[in-house]
């Protein structure tokens, strides 16, 4: 009995809201129910909270009947934001930092909070929940063992497929996300790079009344959403390759012809110089010079 007394009261003093900490708290993806007892503690508990939309953010508070002092934090303010926040923390407020839906930094501008955080030697902690990502690979039916996440594409054409070509030899499952009127556009790249038998799942509203998981190869999807709108959020799931003949898809190119494929694919030239030396890690102005002289 004592053991047990002894590891509620670890969780206890773990539970506790401690001063200049910020917490990064999981929200639902949909369905509100998944939302912690721990979550609602904390969030319940901390000085202000950090949201990447206040409005969103006050509706589900309501919900919880809690009243907080709120600022925003988003990717266009998150520099200047960012600062202000730090600085509160260091003067001792604590912080509970919420996306619309999910879990903060995860492609998110939470991400430099933490990062600042880190730099300043503030104290970070999570509060761990819905993660719309790993919720789509647990039921996607693909291999779940080495998974590689992608999150949203580039909404340049040039730099999406070039995004998708360095990933045509990828062995592990990889995880996209994506907004409806995106979604089609999409389906026509993985064919472009994946090819039109490789497997994926489409996950569409996850957690929420609506939820859809569908299995199919990627020509199959493609031809399925000739036919109907897509509706709400997606996370694709995409099998990865089983036969990669090279790790990378240039490994066989030289460095002009490496350039040419992603001009080829749209872009210019200085923008698949700078393309090129990420591919192969190296100084931009080591191809520069290998395509110019």
């Amino acid at each position: 009995m004592s053991s047990i007394k002894n590891l509620e009261d670890r969780a206890k003093e773990k539970n506790r809201v401690l001063s200049g900490t910020l917490y990064l708290v999981a929200t639902p993806i949909g369905n509100l129910a998944d939302l912690s007892e721990r979550a609602i503690k904390v969030l319940s508990e901390v000085d202000f909270i950090a949201a990447e939309d206040t409005r969103n953010s006050m509706r589900l508070l309501t919900h919880l009947g809690i009243s907080k002092p709120m600022v925003s934090y988003f990717e266009h303010n998150k520099r200047e934001r960012g600062e202000q926040i730090a600085a509160r923390l260091e003067a001792g407020e604590s912080c509970a930092l919420i996306t619309d839906a999910g879990t903060p930094a995860i492609s998110d501008p939470g991400e430099d909070m933490v990062a600042l955080c880190a730099e300043r030697g503030i104290s970070v902690t999570s509060v761990p929940g819905p993660v719309a990502s790993i919720v789509a690979l647990t039921l996607s039916g693909l291999p779940t063992g080495r998974f590689t996440f992608e999150g949203f594409l580039s909404v340049n054409k040039a730099e999406r497929r070039a995004h998708l070509s360095a990933l045509a030899n990828e062995t592990r499952t990889m995880l996209f996300h994506e907004a409806p009127h995106k979604l089609q556009a999409t389906l026509d790249d993985f064919a472009r790079a994946f090819g039109e038998g490789r497997r994926l799942a489409i996950c569409r509203e996850l957690t929420k009344a609506h939820e859809e998981i569908l299995r199919m190869t990627v020509g199959e999807a493609v031809a399925y959403y000739k036919e109907q709108s897509p509706r709400g959020e997606y996370v694709l799931v995409v099998e990865g390759a089983k036969d990669a003949v090279s790790s990378n898809f240039w490994d066989a190119m030289d460095v002009p012809s490496h350039v040419q494929h992603y001009i080829d694919g749209g872009m210019a030239k200085m923008d698949a110089i700078k393309q090129v030396a990420r591919d192969r890690g190296v100084a931009k102005n080591e191809i520069y010079k290998q395509v110019v002289d």
